[in-house]
């Protein structure tokens, strides 16, 4: 039976799966999102599609981090980030995975590794391809991850470089996007308010208000922009429009475990009760968001609403005293920002270094010719072969007479042919090495039998090249030798047998593999 073609995607065989995790998790939908992320993870892993199961496990991560769980988060993400070296990947999807693993250990009270890990994705972000879903949904990331350190301004611009890389006709990410810009609009709005500087912070709020009717009254699904419109209505003084969205909405959202979209909607009704005098009804609104906030951020912003609160119901000393102590608290959190605007940039000039440091030793181990490893590199893996892993020595046959009958820019074309085929089939954690000449080496992560299958792919690569194409009557083949590493083998032991395997391909008449009998 012919069966369909998978697409091709850069998240994994079986996106969609994926893809409704993150779907979910947008529209505010957390409790459902681990719900659909336990069904999704089981079919994946069954199907071992890794990739696409990694991206399931990312929102996962965002949704434990909305309901407040921030240590099952964190696991998760250590766990991704440990995946990154062995799956690969782009750029963008590794600082992605930065930049929210970041955020969750600013929220966790771990400010300096969270920066490191913002500082991380920023450096790579500088040297992605700045258009694209991945590249959104990076920038994305990265704007939540400064907000969380209440590095706004950061936040602000990662935002918009974000929603200026959308090159995509779906709406729901879109929608997702801006309305997270809104909500980081909001935000940034109360804590300028409690500072002292209202003016700054209403325009902020008179920015929102547009984007969030735009994106209800086109029928987009999402409870927190609906709770986020609530807040600004109340705070723009359209009382009974908020009042009217909390009692719709409010105790859908207290039902469903919705916290996030329950907590702001409090914080409406609150603001809206304290505009019309309702002190002790405001109180109890203020005091039930409270309840529900999981990060000292969110609890500050209760507890300051309750101090006003508590000031204009009983004038007097003692709430005034209350509240002024509370604002300079408030203050002084203001002005730490600075200091993690400096932390981060110290953060930022650390990842350079250590990024020039390693570009650096990567060079003196390359092999200027090919861009292979070179015998530096060969000496430090030699010794780190273990029981599984096989060497392939490799010999250009004849390559003298190339260079004597063609000349030596020619048989530098050959050996770089030859090295674009030798890294082509390298997977992650193996290596192609040049020594020199036309010789050439490649550690396996495999054993014998699948060592041979990947020489022999070469070889026979090698050999059907029309090599007419660079010089006419140019024809290359390759003389091979292979060892796998024993329990306990010392590199050179294994070096040498792989060396006596080549060595009887030559004398076998060239373009052959050799190695041990087969078991």
């Amino acid at each position: 039976m012919n069966r369909l073609p998978v697409l091709v995607s850069p998240y994994g065989a079986y996106a969609g799966l994926a893809l409704h995790v993150h779907d979910l998790t947008i529209r505010g939908h957390h409790a459902e999102t681990l719900t659909a992320a336990d069904e999704a993870e089981a079919i994946l892993m069954t199907l071992g599609d890794r990739r696409t199961h990694r991206i399931s496990r990312l929102g996962r991560m965002y949704a434990l981090n909305a309901m407040g769980r921030l240590d099952e988060a964190l696991q998760i993400g250590e766990e991704l980030i440990a995946d990154q070296d062995e799956l690969g990947g782009p750029r963008a999807t590794d600082a992605k995975i930065l930049a929210d693993v970041a955020r969750v250990l600013i929220h966790l009270g771990r400010i300096d590794d969270g920066l490191h890990h913002v500082a991380r994705a920023m450096t790579l972000l500088d040297v992605a391809p700045n258009k694209g879903p991945r590249y959104f949904s990076a920038m994305s990331s990265l704007g939540e991850a400064a907000r969380s350190a209440d590095l706004f301004e950061l936040a602000d611009d990662a935002m918009r470089r974000s929603l200026d890389s959308f090159d995509s006709p779906d709406v729901l990410y879109k929608s997702g996007a801006e309305l997270t810009h809104a909500e980081l609009w909001l935000e940034w709005a109360l804590r300028l308010e409690q500072v002292g500087r209202t003016e700054e912070a209403a325009g902020l709020v008179n920015r929102c208000v547009p984007l969030l009717e735009f994106w209800i009254n086109e029928g987009i699904d999402s409870p927190l922009g609906v709770a986020l419109l609530a807040v600004c209505q109340a705070k723009t003084g359209r009382i009974d429009e908020a009042n009217a969205v909390v009692a719709d909405l409010l105790p859908k959202m207290r039902a469903a475990g919705q916290h996030h979209e329950s907590r702001l909607l409090h914080l409406a009704h609150g603001l809206a009760l304290r505009a019309t005098g309702q002190w002790k009804a405001a109180h109890r609104e203020f005091r039930a968001g409270l309840e529900l906030a999981a990060l000292k951020a969110e609890r500050l912003l209760f507890q300051y609403e309750l101090a006003v609160t508590a000031a204009l119901e009983v004038p007097g000393e003692a709430t005034q005293a209350m509240l002024e102590a509370l604002r300079t608290h408030v203050e002084a959190l203001w002005q730490l920002r600075l200091d993690r605007r400096t932390m981060l940039r110290q953060a930022y000039r650390r990842v350079e270094l250590e990024a020039a440091r390693t570009s650096a030793d990567l060079a003196a181990a390359s092999d200027a010719l090919t861009g292979l490893g070179n015998r530096r590199m060969f000496d430090r893996r030699i010794n780190t072969v273990v029981d599984g892993g096989t060497l392939l020595l490799i010999d250009v046959d004849h390559f003298k007479d190339i260079n004597d009958r063609y000349s030596h820019g020619v048989g530098d074309r050959v050996l770089g042919e030859i090295a674009a085929v030798l890294r082509s089939h390298c997977r992650q954690d193996e290596v192609a090495i040049r020594f020199g000449g036309d010789e050439f080496a490649l550690f396996l992560a495999t054993g014998e039998a699948e060592a041979r299958t990947v020489a022999e792919r070469i070889r026979r690569v090698i050999q059907a090249r029309d090599w007419n194409t660079i010089m006419p009557g140019l024809r290359v083949t390759l003389s091979m030798g292979l060892a796998a590493c024993r329990p306990g083998e010392a590199g050179r032991e294994l070096y040498d047998r792989a060396d006596a395997h080549l060595y009887v391909a030559k004398r076998s008449g060239r373009d052959q593999l050799a190695a041990a009998a087969a078991a």
